[in-house]
Parts: C-alpha cells; sequence; structure tokens
C-alpha cells in the first residue's frame, strides 16, 4: 500500500511533519461521528424521529453494557494482532466503511417504524455503531500513537494534532451541518431525507479520513518474534486487566476522561437546546460553539510550547482551570451574547490545553503500567481509556435525555415551560463545572510527568536484554 509516512523504524525518532498530519488526519471522520452522537443524536430522536426524551435516555444507558465490554475485547484483539500493517492500522481499513453505513442506518429511522420496533432498530443500530464499528476504529487508531513513538514530547505532539483535526470537524460541523440540512430539507432541518442526504456525506469523511492515516503513519514500536515464539505482550486478559488495575495514574486517566466527555455531551449536545429554548434563537448554535471550537483550535497550536515548558500535567492542570472559569462564566452571564461568546472562547482555551495533552498521557501511563507490572498493555489500556469516553459520551446523552424529562421539556414544542429551561441551563453550564473542579482535584495527586525519564531508561534497558 502506498505510503508517505518517514521511512525510518527507529522507535525513538523524531518524527516529521507528514507522519503527525498524517496521523491526526485519522480522527476527522471519527470526530464527525463522535460530533453527531453528542450534539445531534437526541436532537434527531426527539424532535425528527419524535422519540420521548426519557426513553432516548434509556435506550442510550442500556446500550452501555455493551459498549464498554465491547472495548476491552477490542483491546485485546489489538494486542493479539500482527499483520503486514501492524497491529493497528490494519483494523481502520477493516472498519471505516461498515461505521459509515452504520452511522446512516442509525440516522435514518424509517417513518413507518413505531412503537417497540422503532425502540428495537434504535437499540441495534446504536449499538454496532459505537459498541462494534466506532470501537474497532477507535481503539486501535489511540494505539497507533504508544506503536509509533517512544519520545514522550512526540506522542504528546500525536495526541495534540489529533485534537487539532477533531477540533477542525467540531467546527466544520458547527458551520456546515445546519446549513447542509436546512439545503436539503427545502429550509426544514427536521426532514428526514435532509439527514439521510447529509450522512452520506459524512460516510466519505470516515472513509477517506481512515485510508489517509493508514497511508500516513508507520508503527515502529515492535517486538521482535522468532517464528513460533509467544509474544511478550501475549499474555491474558485476565493478567492485562490485573496489571491496568495496579496502574493508579492510567486509572486517574480513565476517570478524568470519563468525565469530559460527559461535560462534552453536556455543552454540544445541550448547545442547540440552549440556543432555541433558553436563548430563543436556534441560529445562535453557530457562533456560541463556534466561538469554543475555534479557540479550541487556536490554543492546540501553542500547547506544544507550554508543554515543552511546563509539562503534559501542569498544561492539562491549567485547561482545566480555563474551563471551570469558562462554564461557570456562561451559567452566570445570562443572555448577553459578547459575555457568552468571551466565556466560550475560555471554554475552549481550556479544553484545547487539556485536550491536547490527554491522550499523549495515556501512553505515558501505560509505558508506566509495563514498568511497574512487565505487562505490556497497548490495546487493552487504550481501550479502556476507549471506554470511558464513550460511557462518558453514551451516559452524557442518557443524562441527558433524563434531564429534558425531568425538566418537563415536549417534544418538537414552539416553547418550553421555565422548569424545562432551567433543566437545560443546568446541564449546558453547572454540571460540567461540577465534574471539572472533580477532575482538577484527582490530577493533584499525578506525578508521571517527573517519573517518565527513569522509566523510559529503565524500560529501554529491559528491552535491551
Amino acid at each position: 500500500m502506498f505510503s508517505f509516512a518517514s521511512k525510518t523504524n527507529d522507535p525513538n525518532t523524531k518524527l516529521g511533519w507528514n507522519d503527525r498530519i498524517g496521523y491526526g488526519i485519522g480522527n476527522y471522520g471519527m470526530a464527525w461521528v463522535n460530533g453527531l452522537m453528542s450534539a445531534f443524536f437526541m436532537t434527531y430522536l426527539t424532535d425528527v424521529s419524535l422519540v420521548d426524551a426519557g426513553v432516548a435516555g434509556t435506550i442510550i444507558a442500556l446500550s452501555k453494557i455493551f459498549d464498554g465490554v465491547s472495548d476491552l475485547i477490542m483491546g485485546r484483539i489489538v494486542d493479539g494482532t500482527h499483520s503486514k500493517l501492524g497491529k493497528a492500522r490494519v483494523w481502520l481499513l477493516r472498519m471505516c466503511i461498515p461505521l459509515a453505513i452504520a452511522t446512516l442506518l442509525l440516522f435514518s429511522i424509517p417513518a413507518s417504524m413505531t412503537g417497540m420496533v422503532k425502540y428495537v432498530y434504535i437499540f441495534v443500530i446504536y449499538n454496532l455503531v459505537n459498541s462494534v464499528f466506532y470501537t474497532a476504529m477507535f481503539v486501535p487508531y489511540n494505539s497507533i500513537i504508544a506503536l509509533t513513538t517512544t519520545d514522550g514530547y512526540e506522542r504528546g505532539m500525536l495526541g495534540n494534532i489529533s485534537m487539532i483535526f477533531q477540533t477542525i470537524a467540531n467546527i466544520c460541523m458547527n458551520t456546515f451541518f445546519m446549513r447542509w440540512l436546512l439545503f436539503f430539507g427545502g429550509g426544514d432541518m427536521y426532514q428526514q431525507s435532509a439527514w439521510t442526504k447529509v450522512l452520506i456525506i459524512i460516510g466519505i469523511f470516515i472513509v477517506a479520513s481512515a485510508v489517509i492515516c493508514v497511508m500516513g503513519t508507520k508503527e515502529r514500536v515492535n517486538e521482535d518474534v522468532a517464528p513460533g515464539e509467544k509474544p511478550k505482550d501475549d499474555v491474558s486478559a485476565l493478567t492485562a486487566v490485573k496489571s491496568l488495575f495496579m496502574n493508579r495514574y492510567w486509572l486517574t486517566m480513565v476517570l478524568c476522561m470519563f468525565c469530559i466527555f460527559f461535560i462534552i455531551v453536556m455543552y454540544s449536545g445541550g448547545a442547540i437546546f440552549y440556543a432555541r429554548d433558553v436563548l430563543g434563537d436556534v441560529a445562535l448554535y453557530t457562533p456560541i460553539n463556534n466561538a469554543l471550537s475555534i479557540s479550541q483550535f487556536a490554543t492546540m497550536f501553542f500547547t506544544p510550547f507550554f508543554m515543552k515548558k511546563f509539562g503534559k500535567h501542569r498544561t492539562y492542570q491549567l485547561g482545566l482551570i480555563g474551563m471551570v472559569l469558562g462554564f461557570g462564566g456562561t451559567g452566570l452571564c445570562g443572555p448577553n451574547m459578547v459575555l457568552l461568546i468571551l466565556f466560550n472562547i475560555l471554554k475552549g482555551i481550556g479544553l484545547g490545553a487539556a485536550g491536547g495533552m490527554a491522550f499523549g498521557m495515556v501512553a505515558d501511563t501505560i509505558e508506566y503500567g509495563e514498568w511497574k507490572t512487565g505487562v505490556k498493555t497497548v490495546g487493552m489500556g487504550n481501550a479502556a481509556i476507549s471506554a470511558a469516553q464513550k460511557l462518558g459520551l453514551g451516559i452524557g446523552q442518557a443524562a441527558m435525555g433524563w434531564i429534558l424529562a425531568a425538566g418537563g421539556y415536549v417534544n418538537a414544542a414552539a416553547t418550553q415551560s421555565d422548569s424545562a429551561k432551567a433543566a437545560i441551563s443546568f446541564m449546558y453550564n453547572w454540571l460540567p463545572v461540577i465534574l471539572i473542579v472533580l477532575c482538577f482535584v484527582i490530577m493533584l495527586f499525578y506525578k508521571l510527568d517527573k517519573e517518565m525519564p527513569q522509566i523510559l531508561k529503565d524500560l529501554e534497558e529491559r528491552r535491551s536484554k
């Protein structure tokens, strides 16, 4: 297969921009899926397919039972994969087309379906998208960082570049998604035919970005295995899980990832409800969310400099501070558009700093786990992180449905009650503040940045024997 990745096989090499961009593009298509699920899936269910918000939340919550298990299974599969393309990249090629098709089907619920038949359809297709195909791409994609380089700075850079492309996808979605719906729907964004046509476009993004990522990356961190010899990372699933739960830093990142992705659902999925029902104009969704996404995008170009000066951990903490100030600010400023934009910019700066560091920090925790326990768990370690993210997104979506139902939200109503507006404001502003403060407290006990140089030195000596 054609490749534009750097030719070197040295795992300690400094990566070229072709490698970095190639890896980052891989997240562009998946970020559209992620964005659709967090920002528009509840809106689609309640206002296009006319599913009760509480029922929709329950369906999503039940699906999380399968979601977490599938991530661990996929992590085990990645650890046991040995192909010409390596452990991880081959799965991007295998799963990109199934993911594109399943996502199209999820947002194309037939109008003839009613009652239990509709609920079963949503449950089955939702799980195919999240528990099967997205998992089978996202777990390998995250694993590529640890399989590409052992250099701590380069891992941080890859994580940052990945988040840049995720943010580009978010900006594109904020700017164009509803415009495309209005165009294909003849001015009505709630027409099913419009959603189907737009999802075909997104399916093309999913496939193209996966193929480009495979061509632009190379797995260099491999162990030489003699014919008939058992690979060193081929351990039992139980051994891998035990080693992960002995890894305090990895557990820290699991919990923080869950909280951050729960928060992402609250602000991205809640934004359309907040703009339409609290601020009174659905068109405000685009400037509010783009203020966040564009500032997040811009911040990520500066996070490598902060990472060099302060380390990944401190940069992450600074991001959390920016986020809590931003969310608290939007909760206090009311409908003042100037302040709303400014506080959303502050949210974006915080998300850019924290998000840009997260995946590099995860790769470091997996190295720490190998140093501490002697068990290499690249696939399983990233699988559980992926599970934490998807649980955050899924439970966040479920919580959103329950909060809307508890507030008395009425499907497709022209105006909502004061209690429904209060529920929307709580999930958009104050619930994120609570979870960010929790993350900040947890991160006070994270000291891995200082320990990593000696850990990497010890691992290099161990692997050379």
